[in-house]
């Protein structure tokens, strides 16, 4: 199992807290990963090209690659269980919620801008 994070979009300026999870072939960035802690670092590249806030969204995956993950997982993304979300806050500090217990994951929209720049981590 790999780690899969896609860069969340804040598109509620009246909700500072909200940010939609798009799927991975609609993120501006994605990330896959072999360690929940190689998260951390993308996040760090993430911050210098995307800014101090964001927020971003990760669940465990059975991918091999990036470029060629599987059409069910992003046909599912919406309804895939299992997230975390991490949000980067001002001053360096990270907050990260893990919502593996929720009963149910609340609905989400893929509307994000186009493009996916690639980001992979290894140990």
């Amino acid at each position: 199992m790999r780690w899969l994070m896609s860069l969340g979009e804040r598109t509620r300026p009246d909700t500072p807290r909200y940010a939609e999870c798009p799927a991975p072939d609609k993120a501006r960035a994605l990330a896959l990963v072999d360690d929940f802690a190689h998260l951390f670092t993308v996040l760090r590249e993430w911050r210098e090209v995307y800014g101090d806030e964001l927020t971003a969204w990760a669940i465990e995956v059975e991918a091999d690659s990036i470029e060629n993950l599987p059409a069910e997982l992003i046909d599912a993304w919406e309804w895939k269980g299992d997230p975390i979300r991490i949000d980067s806050e001002r001053g360096g500090y990270l907050r990260v919620s893990d919502y593996r217990d929720a009963p149910v994951r609340h609905r989400i929209s893929t509307r994000t801008a186009s493009g996916l720049p690639l980001w992979t981590a290894k140990p």
